[in-house]
């Protein structure tokens, strides 16, 4: 049986990756540019709107199953109950799916090719330092319940 208080161990709320990686980026920018004047077409815009707009998709119906449900998003909290219905029927990490839809478009939109080469890097510490830690977490609250879970849904879409 797991400790009341065991979590995932992830300290630094997982949004804060996002926004440091975009601030990376924009740093790159500054000291070695390059060329952005695809940011600056209706291909760029249009896309990046859309991405934006699915972002939000997978985001807020994740975000309102753990209010409803009164689960924490806080990575360092307890987790109350293992969410698998809804959105969370088509991705065990929908916040994190959107939130990577939200970053990409945000940089077709407004961004320049630093964020989009950063992009692998944010991915690979999203899998790596936060989805990896929550799965074994996930596994020590839920047991079975999340192996069964695990088996039927992806990781991310």
């Amino acid at each position: 049986m797991p400790e009341k208080n065991d979590n995932a161990g992830i300290l630094i709320p997982p949004p804060l990756f996002f926004i440091a990686v975009y601030f990376a980026a924009l740093l790159i920018q500054r000291f070695l540019p390059v060329d952005n004047r695809f940011f600056h077409t209706t291909a760029s815009t249009i896309i990046g709107l859309l991405l934006i707009f699915l972002g939000l998709i997978f985001s807020f119906p994740a975000l309102l199953r753990f209010l409803r449900s009164r689960n924490t998003v806080i990575t360092h909290k307890p987790a109350r109950s293992l969410q698998t219905s809804g959105i969370y029927s088509v991705s065990r990490n929908p916040m994190y799916v959107g939130l990577m839809l939200f970053y990409t478009g945000i940089a077709l939109y407004a961004g320049n090719w630093w964020h989009l080469v950063l992009l692998p890097v944010l991915f690979f510490v999203v899998q790596e330092y936060i989805i990896k830690r929550e799965e074994k977490y996930l596994y020590r609250r839920f047991g079975q319940t999340y192996l069964d879970y695990k088996a039927r849904v992806r990781r991310w879409i």
